[in-house]
Parts: structure tokens; C-alpha cells; sequence
């Protein structure tokens, strides 16, 4: 496995981590916590150390398998864990309230990152007021460093201009070989800055893997509403990515997930977060780093991906 400092903290973070929205239950169905339990031992054999989770998955219940299983494991010294609070809960004593709970599911006496899951939309909440209240957990201890989540780059320049002792280590947002927007400014600042971007939904959910096709849309959860799977944008995907996809496959002998995830790690301080529905899945992550794809190639899959046409229109 391959190690990264997160962001300028000095702690150093597998290149390739475990997200564990999966274990919510709510979004992707029925998880079992001895399922959870076997993929995060697993993963931390495999030297996979950064854990990825949210209070609002499944209302808590990921937070608990993650928290129950590094328990059980013994393995807190081992593992870097990192949360997100909501963007309805950025009042300050909401932020206070809602990582003390997140603490407790995790039953951990530190949380190692808290990251802002989405901006306060809805509620109007000046982003000092919340950051505010996240410099004094760290303060109190309840947390390691900050994060924010699913952030545009001026609002996360405003986030970091409000704090006055601490600094942003990471932003987590969505990025892979089909959803490229993060490009356009967010990322190149992240660089120039020093700052972790965390990469989740990697695989576009699977699609870029080539799993599905127009003739085989995914069924029975969240992915049957989600754009990258419409008809026409499924079509694109299966006829100018997913061929470039198969062949590097083929060419190095790995797996389609790991082709795609190995893409996004060589753009230098970009940490995938991959679920895993079991150890097997576990086993495919991690098989993506200790190797580079070539230049050549990985322009060859820059070319296809940037040749692509998703449209994100329902009606």
C-alpha cells in the first residue's frame, strides 16, 4: 500500500481508502454488521487505513458498524477515521452536539477528521458561525483536523478564511473518469494549496466499469434515479470510454475498477474512496495502487473520458 500526508496534518493516509456509505443500509440495501466487520479487517490487513463514513448513513448506523468493528479488531492505533456532519446541523451548538454523537457512535475519544458533509443550503447559516464551532472541537478535543465536503472552491476559500488557528486538510468531493468538473478549478487549487482531495463515488457508482449498459441499467437502489445511468449518457459511456477501459484492463492485467481508480491516484494528492460490499471487493481496491499506469495510456483514458457527453437533464 501507498501512504499521503492528509493535507499539511502530518498523518499519513492510505492512497486508497474505504468508504462505508454502503454499511448505512439506506441507499444501497441490506448490510450486515458481520459483512462490515470482515471488509474493514480486510482492509486494514491490506494496509488500507482511512476509513470514510457520515452520520447520515443510514441515521448513524455506519458510524456504529465502523466504530463497533474497530473496537472488536483492536485496531484504533491502525486506523485514521474520518466523519461528516450535515449541512442542516452547521449552527454552531448543532455542529458541537452532532460530533460529540458521532464520537459516541464511534466510541472513539478522538475523531480523527470532521468534514462538513454539504454547505447549509437551506438554513442560511454564515460559514464562520460553522467554523467557528468546528475550531473549538478541536480545541476541546473532540476532533483532530477539519474537513469540508461536497464544497465549491469560493465557498471553501470563504470556509477557510474564518478560521483563525486551524486549516482546511481536505475536501471531498465527487470525481472519476466520467465526472471531471472538479478539474475546472477546484482541484489545481487543492494542489497549488496542499490540500487532500478526497475522491468518492471513484467508480461512478460502476459505471465506469462497464458493468452496465443501455440493455443493463442498474435495478433495486439509488442508482436507478442516477444520471451517469440514463439511457443516453449510458450510451456514451459504452461506446467511447468503457472500450479504452477494457483494453488497459486487459494490457496490465487488472481489473476495469482498478484501471479507473489508478487514474485518479496519479493525479498526486487525489485519495479514492471506494465502498466495498465485501473482503473481495476490499482486495480489488487495494489492488489499484504499488503500480502506474503509463503516460501514454493515461492520456489515452484523459482522451476518452474528455470525449464524452453527460447531460444531467430529466425532463
Amino acid at each position: 500500500m501507498e501512504y499521503i500526508n492528509l493535507g499539511k496534518s502530518g498523518i499519513k493516509i492510505s492512497r486508497i481508502g474505504l468508504g462505508a456509505w454502503q454499511f448505512g443500509g439506506d441507499a444501497w440495501g441490506p448490510y450486515e454488521y458481520g459483512i462490515a466487520k470482515e471488509v474493514i479487517a480486510k482492509a486494514v490487513e491490506l494496509g488500507i487505513n482511512f476509513i470514510d463514513t457520515a452520520a447520515v448513513y443510514g441515521r448513524g448506523r455506519s458510524e456504529e458498524f465502523v466504530g463497533r468493528a474497530i473496537r472488536e479488531l483492536g485496531i484504533r492505533d491502525h486506523v485514521v477515521i474520518a466523519t461528516k456532519i450535515p449541512g442542516d446541523w452547521h449552527r454552531y451548538d448543532d455542529v458541537l452536539k452532532a460530533a460529540r454523537r458521532s464520537r459516541e457512535r464511534l466510541s472513539v475519544d478522538v475523531i480523527d477528521l470532521l468534514q462538513l458533509h454539504w454547505p447549509a443550503c437551506w438554513h442560511n447559516v454564515p460559514i464562520c458561525e460553522t467554523m467557528k464551532a468546528m475550531e473549538r472541537l478541536v480545541e476541546d478535543g473532540v476532533i483532530r483536523y477539519i474537513g469540508v465536503s461536497n464544497y465549491p472552491l469560493q465557498l471553501l476559500e470563504a470556509a477557510r478564511s474564518c478560521l483563525k488557528k486551524n486549516d482546511i486538510v481536505s475536501s471531498q468531493n465527487r470525481y472519476n473518469l466520467i465526472e471531471r468538473d472538479a478539474e475546472k478549478e477546484l482541484l489545481p487549487y487543492l494542489q497549488r494549496e496542499g490540500i487532500t482531495f478526497i475522491a468518492w463515488s471513484p467508480l461512478a457508482k460502476g459505471a465506469v466499469t462497464g458493468k452496465y449498459s443501455p440493455e443493463n441499467r442498474p435495478r433495486g437502489d439509488l442508482r436507478e434515479n442516477e444520471p451517469v445511468f440514463y439511457l443516453d449518457n449510458l450510451r456514451e459511456i459504452s461506446t467511447k470510454l468503457i472500450p479504452v477501459v477494457r483494453e488497459l484492463s486487459i494490457k496490465y492485467g487488472k481489473t476495469p475498477a482498478q484501471i479507473a481508480l489508478n487514474w485518479l491516484v496519479m493525479h498526486g494528492n487525489v485519495v479514492p474512496i471506494p465502498g466495498a460490499k465485501n473482503a473481495a471487493q476490499v482486495v480489488e481496491n487495494a489492488g489499484a495502487v504499488d503500480w502506474r499506469l503509463s503516460e501514454e495510456d493515461f492520456s489515452r483514458l484523459n482522451e476518452a473520458s474528455s470525449s464524452l457527453t453527460i447531460t444531467y437533464v430529466t425532463w
